[in-house]
């Protein structure tokens, strides 16, 4: 048998963000239906507390594909050469388990996250957004500007915010350079969401960065940052303001503190989850009411989203002979 096996390089030119955006949106619509399964990840500590294994199964019955993502996340990462998320995933067939590739993870979890925000964008957000505010000037604050300019067209005003100046004044300078739209450096994290129809969280932060007081009527915000207890992104009051969608219930109440801390504090309870981004996309759930609501959608990623992802980019690679096909296990005799 071969594996295919496919680089971050092979991944990102086979698997462009509006393609990703359509493949999450089946997929949710698809975990809707029933049709895809997840257990809850796991999580092996790294000693002196500097980081992770993550691991994530999960089995999409509709493409005939089951697999994980095997990822270490080191926060620490952020000042030296290393991506904080690193590591592959696996896909298999289901008719017999052979195994179809292996794929770099941290491309795939660096489209997907992003495509996944843009998927809720549109299902969430007002239509007549032009200003938009990103905290974090990291791999995903960089993706997350790419996919709201496409999910928001009009968008010609981006303002961004991290703790070190050095970056944000770096990314903001990049960023207007690649996309052709005034990207500014905010001198503080209420300076750049002040106005902003758009907000998205993309940091590393353990506490939280958007306060409920900043909070205006209309606003949509994709928070994407805080994975794990104990880390949060958004404070309690953000929160309990805003009409709350997950991408997995499941996941929210297991480990989101943006979710899991108000409820302990008694601010909000389960019902304060309005519902998974798959159940709005089917209509099972209603989304936005109106021009004045606030939603928030948390972000927990998902294995079936990577396995999606992989599945796709595989898919493409074989089609087009791209890739390194290994020799991987072997057929039985006779």
């Amino acid at each position: 048998m071969k594996v295919l096996v496919l680089g971050s390089g092979e991944v990102s030119s086979l698997l462009s963000l509006q393609e990703c955006m359509k493949v999450m949106e089946e997929t949710f619509r698809a975990m809707a239906r029933g049709e895809a399964t997840f257990p809850p990840r796991q999580a092996v500590p790294i000693p002196e507390g500097k980081g992770a294994l993550g691991l994530m199964p999960g089995l999409l019955s509709h493409r005939g594909v089951t697999g994980l993502k095997a990822t270490t996340v080191f926060p620490g990462n952020v000042n030296t050469a290393y991506e904080s998320h690193q590591g592959a995933v696996l896909i298999f067939e289901t008719d017999h388990g052979r195994p179809l590739a292996i794929v770099d993870a941290g491309s795939i979890t660096r489209i997907r996250t992003a495509a996944v925000s843009a998927v809720a964008t549109n299902a969430l957000a007002r239509k007549d957004i032009d200003e938009l505010a990103i905290l974090g000037s990291g791999t995903q604050a960089a993706s997350h500007l790419e996919a709201m300019l496409i999910a928001r067209p009009d968008i010609g005003r981006v303002r961004v915010y991290s703790r070190t100046r050095s970056k944000t004044e770096a990314f903001a300078k990049r960023a207007s350079s690649a996309h052709g739209v005034s990207v500014q450096a905010a001198e503080s994290a209420r300076d750049a969401v002040r106005g902003a129809g758009l907000i998205c969280t993309t940091t590393a932060s353990i506490s939280p960065v958007l306060l409920g007081a900043w909070l205006e009527p209309g606003m949509h915000i994709n928070a994407i940052g805080a994975s794990r207890p104990p880390a949060r992104e958004l404070d309690s009051e953000a929160v309990s303001k805003g009409l709350l969608f997950v991408d997995s219930r499941q996941s929210a109440m297991a480990e989101s503190d943006d979710f899991r801390v108000p409820r302990s504090e008694g601010l909000i309870d389960d019902s304060h989850i309005r519902g998974e981004l798959g159940e709005v996309l089917e209509g099972k759930v209603r989304g936005r009411s109106g021009p004045d609501d606030i939603t928030i959608f948390k972000s927990l990623g998902l294995a079936i989203e990577d396995l999606a992802a992989a599945h796709y980019a595989y898919s493409r690679a074989k089609s087009e002979r791209k890739g390194t096909l290994l020799e991987f296990g072997a057929e039985r005799d006779g």
